[in-house]
């Protein structure tokens, strides 16, 4: 089944829309790939976001993965591993998070403390702590004056939260399934 353009004056603009294509060809493969799509955008735009706010408060080019790490590293006033770091932003690329945090040691709002494989963890430094806390204080000002701003959008938060949280868990699992019928 494929949708096609309605090229009537009543139709609304969704369904003006052609969504004809290879991997939207059903109702629900069109609505997954629209919100694929949403999701690819919005995650572009919040770390874009991301990297904003915090070059607002410390000169620091960093992309928002980096300043993920940052404030997950801050989290719960506790110092985490890579391991702890990799589990909490579901990432398994290693190298990439050890270049992330090498350049916000490098910066001074983290530091390494321990030795060997398994006793090494991370920190925020005091200047890491004033850079979370600005980041925070320009949060608050710009996006969370905006979202509350707008009717009823704390509560559909809350329900993408859920939402999210389903569909990553739904993507880990068919991710597993597809490496096992992998080619060649």
């Amino acid at each position: 089944m494929s949708r096609k353009p309605l090229e009537t004056k009543d139709a609304s603009p969704r369904e003006a829309l052609d969504y004809r294509w290879h991997l939207a060809q059903s109702g629900v493969e069109i609505d997954t790939t629209e919100l694929e799509f949403a999701l690819m955008r919005a995650t572009e735009g919040f770390g874009r976001w991301q990297s904003e706010c915090l070059a607002g408060v410390v000169d620091l080019a960093a992309t928002g993965p980096e300043n993920a790490l940052l404030h997950i590293i801050r989290m719960n006033e506790r110092p985490k591993t890579i391991k702890d770091l990799a589990r909490l932003t579901n990432r398994d690329d290693v190298p990439n998070i050890q270049y992330s945090l090498r350049k916000l040691i490098g910066a001074g709002l983290v530091e390494r403390k321990g030795a060997g494989r398994s006793g090494v963890t991370y920190e925020v430094t005091a200047r890491g702590r004033t850079v979370t806390d600005d980041y925070g204080d320009l949060r608050r000002r710009l996006l969370i004056a905006a979202i509350a701003a707008l009717p009823d959008l704390p509560a559909r938060l809350q329900e993408a939260t859920r939402t999210l949280n389903l569909l990553s868990g739904l993507y880990e699992e068919v991710a597993r399934v597809a490496a096992t019928h992998r080619r060649g």
